[in-house]
This record gives C-alpha cells, structure tokens and sequence, in this order.
C-alpha cells in the first residue's frame, strides 16, 4: 500500500466521526508518517497536544495538536487490506478520543484500544 493510499484511509476514517462531534474538533492537525519514533517501533498512532478538556480562558495563539498515524506498524500488523481499513479506523478514533481528553484506560473500556 502506498502512503498516499494509507492517507485516504486516515481520512475516510475522519469522515466516520459524526458530525456532532467532528465540529468539536480544534486546532487539530492530522499526519501521515511512515515510521514511528526508534523507541515506540510499535506505535500505531499518537496525539499530541493540549486535550479540549485542559484548556483554559488563556488557550489561545497556540500551534495545532498534531495527531500522528503511523503506517509502517499499521502494515506490519495487518495482513489483508480489510485490517489495515479497520486498524487505521481504530486508531483515528482513539487518537481523537485522546483531543476530546479521554485517556487509555477508558478507551480500552470502550473497545477501542
């Protein structure tokens, strides 16, 4: 699969949030990367940023909250294109619980670890 393929899939998955919560979303920006960093080989995705919920009055003139998919580990683990579509899901959606300040424990709660 080709990077900008694994990018349609990242963001078909942004267009299965509903609508409700897809307009809560700020200052958020959504990248592709090949690999993650040496000491997490296995990271499929990572937010980081200030989540909704820890912003104050004085949240402002501040850079995007980045949230990273990592396709390398993303393909490792996954052996048919179905998988890659629903990890790819899975992980968007965890990465953008993580913005609205959902942390792992609950997420794996949820299902969506």
């Amino acid at each position: 699969m080709t990077k900008r393929e694994f990018e349609v899939l990242v963001s078909d998955a942004l267009d299965m949030i509903p609508p409700e919560l897809a307009h809560l979303i700020d200052n958020v920006a959504v990248f592709v990367e090949v690999e993650p960093p040496p000491d997490s080989p296995e990271l499929l995705g990572l937010y980081d940023g200030i989540p909704l919920t820890e912003r104050g009055d004085s949240y402002f003139g501040v850079l995007p909250d980045r949230i990273m998919v990592y396709m390398g580990p993303t393909l490792r683990m996954c052996e048919t294109r179905e998988q890659v579509v629903e990890e790819v899901a899975t992980t968007v959606i965890h990465e953008v619980a993580h913005h609205f300040g959902i942390d792992d424990a609950r997420l794996h709660e949820l299902g969506w670890g």
